[in-house]
């Protein structure tokens, strides 16, 4: 007997351009960049009273390579600091190049800035922890992070921007 169902997860799997499936690829990963800094060494590898105050800032960036191949950059800063005394500084920039296709344009923004550095971020965080660790210092690990949250500020950020914008123009 022939099985004449339909695969419903194929039939709702959303297809753009040319009716074919969308894709995102993995091309490459690199680190662009790494910076660790330990300015008190060898002082500051010695025990302390607390623990440091650290201070971390993420960024995404994208930039197209092609039409669809995209250069996905992830920044991360960890500072830790004593009082005003810096412990260590440790800066990541972290890439991956990803082949985008057949998504719809209204999904290319979330996909670059959420998807791809959602991708990216397990591996940064490890470079972040293994560069503190042989900096003498105990592993970084550095909270899993909310980029969908990140990507909603910075689209609210560039809104009033853009609105504030147009109102000094009035």
């Amino acid at each position: 007997m022939a099985d004449n169902t339909t695969n419903k997860d194929a039939a709702a799997a959303p297809e753009a351009k040319g009716g074919a499936a969308p894709t995102l690829n993995v091309l490459a990963q690199y680190i662009k960049d790494l910076s660790f800094e330990n300015p008190g060494a060898p002082k500051s590898l010695g025990p302390r009273e607390k623990a440091p105050n650290i201070n971390i800032n993420v960024n995404v960036n994208a930039n197209p390579i092609s039409e669809t191949e995209f250069d996905v950059l992830l920044t991360m800063n960890a500072e830790a600091k004593s009082g005003e005394t810096v412990v260590f500084n440790v800066e990541l920039v972290y890439g991956g190049v990803f082949r985008v296709a057949n998504f719809p344009q209204e999904h290319m923004l979330p996909l670059l800035f959420i998807e791809c550095p959602r991708i990216l971020f397990p591996f940064a965080r490890q470079i972040i922890a293994d560069a503190t660790r042989n900096g003498g210092f105990p592993p970084l690990l550095i909270d899993p992070i909310d980029f969908g949250q990140m990507f909603q500020q910075r689209m609210a950020e560039e809104k009033t921007k853009s609105q504030v914008a147009a109102n000094q123009v009035n």
